[in-house]
């Protein structure tokens, strides 16, 4: 069966009369899904990520989770090595399909319908990891979006973000830069590394990946 034969299907585009929240609402993301306008959907995690995994024999491993999930390649990512990982996202087709890949996959995650801009953490993680989902949320939901990692994170914790540097001036994704980073998140986490990261085909040198520790 196709996947989308047994989800909710959503008929129309979405009313954006609310002009600024029109593109971080669960409708606007799910009708993209429904239509199968994911033109982010790679079918692959982030090589960045694939890579710091793979030179970080070491890494402590815990719980991790990542918001704006899409369908759990940088879930599955962190599973195969070893986290207990869990993904969130807005739309109930990403969840669903993010599921049904993991198992297919023959890993365990979990995922979770949730707004990670505006809920209650169930719990707090030592990881987050965020693959330009900073760069899809509003700008003017910036501010929101530093509070959530804030209180997502365990005191301590390990933020690590890829982060779109150049994506040109219509978003959804808004470029972001180095200096509104530092400037955003120095107050609260130190930083350990940043660099030029691997990317895909289509995004060669336009991202830029930091590695950032809450501070207690």
């Amino acid at each position: 069966m196709v996947w989308w034969h047994h989800l909710r299907r959503v008929s129309a585009v979405p009313d954006h009369s609310d002009g600024e929240n029109y593109n971080m609402s669960r409708d606007y993301w799910e009708h993209r899904y429904q239509i199968r306008d994911m033109d982010w959907e790679k079918g692959a995690p982030s090589p960045g990520l694939v890579d710091f995994l793979a030179a970080q024999a070491d890494l402590p491993g815990g719980t991790v989770c990542i918001p704006g999930c899409g369908t759990g390649h940088d879930v599955r990512a962190f599973a195969a090595a070893g986290f207990e990982a869990s993904g969130l996202d807005l739309a109930p087709s990403a969840i669903a399909l993010a599921g049904e890949k993991t198992r297919a996959a023959g890993l365990t995650a979990k995922f979770h319908l949730a707004d990670f801009l505006r809920d209650e953490p169930t719990q707090k993680y030592d990881w987050l990891f965020e693959h330009t989902l900073f760069c899809a949320i509003q700008p003017s939901e910036r501010d929101d979006y530093v509070r959530a990692v804030r209180r997502w994170l365990k005191p301590g914790g390990i933020y690590l973000a890829v982060n779109y540097f150049d994506c040109g001036p219509d978003g959804p994704p808004w470029s972001t830069t180095r200096a509104e980073q530092l400037e955003r998140f120095s107050p609260y986490f130190r930083l350990l590394a940043d660099w030029l990261p691997r990317s895909y085909p289509n995004r060669t040198g336009r991202e830029w990946m930091f590695y950032w520790r809450m501070k207690d």
